[in-house]
């Protein structure tokens, strides 16, 4: 298990600012990766309520369950590293695998039992070392969305926010107020559901 306080800030895009982005820090196409990010929750929507989000990350061939909740600033991630066979599985019965991740959710009053898959997220993603931070570039799609986004992670909020509303200045691209994945992901199904 590891755990780290993630600290970003995003934007979503247009199709023509992102492909502004794309010409402005020179990301070919090629420097894409493909990330497919599982979602869970319980039918309640219990981790929304709280503000925490549940995921399984496949890139590559690899694959990682992560728990994300608030912290005082940014969000405290919670990593496990699974098999492709422990994915696969949690993906068709919603029964999580024993460890860290169950461990945290019962700290959160959050009975592992209740989990279920709610869908799978698909991104194409390009990094960019910038300034002492992470540029990132994201194509996504899901249920029925289809939507691009910049985010810019770093160690430094208060840097890091000036380098970003930059950024964005400079592109002429206007701030706009950006749900995580997670959420987006989560207000779409809900929204579906009826």
């Amino acid at each position: 298990m590891s755990q780290e306080i993630e600290i970003e800030f995003k934007n979503l895009l247009t199709e023509i600012e992102f492909r502004k982005i794309k010409t402005a820090f020179h990301i070919e196409e090629h420097e894409f990766i493909k990330q497919e990010n599982h979602y869970f929750d319980t039918p309640q929507f219990s981790l929304k309520e709280l503000g925490a989000a549940l995921r399984i990350r496949k890139k590559q061939e690899h694959y990682v369950m992560t728990l994300k909740e608030p912290a005082k600033i940014g969000l405290l991630e919670t990593h496990q590293t699974i098999t492709k066979e422990a994915a696969t599985e949690m993906i068709k019965t919603g029964q999580l695998l024993a460890g860290q991740i169950v461990d945290q959710l019962r700290k959160l009053g959050i009975d592992d039992k209740s989990i279920t898959y709610f869908g799978t997220l698909t991104t194409m993603r390009a990094e960019k070392n910038h300034r002492n931070g992470l540029l990132v570039l994201d194509h996504s799609r899901y249920l029925t969305v289809e939507d691009f986004e910049i985010e810019y992670e770093v160690q430094d909020e208060a840097k890091g926010k000036v380098i970003f509303q930059e950024i964005l200045n400079e592109l002429e691209i206007p701030i706009r107020h950006t749900k995580n994945k997670i959420r987006r992901f989560y207000e779409q199904k809900y929204k579906e559901m009826g």
